[in-house]
C-alpha cells in the first residue's frame, strides 16, 4: 500500500511538472509567433508606406524574388531545423518574418488603413478562438490534418497558376477556401504542438523542445498570415 501511494504521488507530482512546463512551452509559442507578427508588421508598413521603395521592388523583376523568398525558406528551414542550434533557428525564422513582411508590404498600396487594422483584428479573434479549441478539445483531430495539407498544397497550385492567369472568379474560390483551409490547420496544429510537448516532455530535451517551439510559432504564424490576407480580400476597402 505504501509503495502504491508512493507511485500514485510521483505521478501525480510528473503529470503537474508536464502540464506547468506545457504551459510554458505555449507561452514561448505565442511569445515567438507575437514578436514575428510585430516584425511583419514592421518591415511591410515601412515599405508599403514609402512609394520608392514600393516601385523599386513591385515595379521590377525583383518582385518575383520577393513573393517567392517566403515559400523557399519555409522548405529550407523545414530541412535544416535539426541541423540549426535554438538561436540560429531563432534569428532564421525572426528572419524569415521581415522578408514576409516584404512581400506583403503592397497591402498598405492597395488596401485602406482602416480596414487592414479590422481586417487583423477580425483574424485574432477568428484566430485566439480556433487555437483555444485544439488546444482545449477532447476530439483528435489528426484526422483531418492529411486532409487539410493535401488542400493546402493543392491551393499554394492555384495560388501560383493564377498569378498568370490573374482570374477574378479563381481568385475568389482561392480565397473562400484558403480560410478555411487554415482555420482548420490553426485548431490542427494547435493540438499538434500541445500534443508532440506531452509524447517528447519526459525525455527533458530542452534543444529540442526549444526548436519545436520554434517549429509551433512558424505554424501558427503562417497560419494567422494566410487568414488574414485571404480574408483581407473580402474585408479590405480598397484605395
Amino acid at each position: 500500500m505504501a509503495q502504491y501511494d508512493t507511485t500514485r504521488t510521483v505521478g501525480v507530482a510528473q503529470a503537474a511538472q508536464i502540464d506547468e512546463g506545457l504551459r510554458a512551452h505555449m507561452t514561448k509559442v505565442y511569445g515567438l509567433m507575437s514578436v514575428a507578427m510585430v516584425l511583419t508588421g514592421g518591415v511591410a508598413w515601412a515599405v508599403g508606406t514609402n512609394e520608392t521603395m514600393l516601385a523599386a521592388i513591385f515595379a521590377t523583376p525583383v518582385k518575383w524574388l520577393v513573393m517567392f523568398a517566403p515559400l523557399i525558406m519555409v522548405f529550407a528551414f523545414s530541412a535544416m531545423i535539426n541541423r540549426l542550434s535554438y538561436a540560429a533557428a531563432q534569428l532564421f525564422f525572426y528572419v524569415f518574418a521581415a522578408v514576409m513582411g516584404l512581400s506583403i508590404s503592397f497591402i498598405f498600396a492597395v488596401y485602406t488603413g482602416t480596414s487592414i487594422a479590422q481586417t487583423f483584428l477580425v483574424t485574432a479573434i477568428a484566430f485566439a478562438g480556433l487555437s483555444l479549441y485544439g488546444y482545449t478539445t477532447k476530439k483528435d483531430l489528426s484526422g483531418m490534418g492529411t486532409f487539410l495539407l493535401m488542400g493546402l498544397i493543392g491551393l499554394i497550385v492555384a495560388s501560383i497558376v493564377n498569378i498568370f492567369l490573374a482570374s477574378s472568379a479563381m481568385a475568389f474560390a482561392i480565397s473562400v477556401i484558403g480560410v478555411l483551409i487554415f482555420a482548420g490547420l490553426t485548431a490542427f496544429d494547435t493540438q499538434n504542438i500541445k500534443n508532440t510537448y506531452i509524447e517528447h516532455a519526459v525525455h527533458g530535451d530542452q534543444e529540442w523542445l526549444g526548436k519545436s517551439a520554434i517549429m509551433g510559432a512558424l505554424n501558427l504564424y503562417m497560419n494567422f498570415l494566410n487568414m488574414f490576407m485571404f480574408l483581407l480580400q473580402f474585408l479590405g476597402n480598397r484605395e
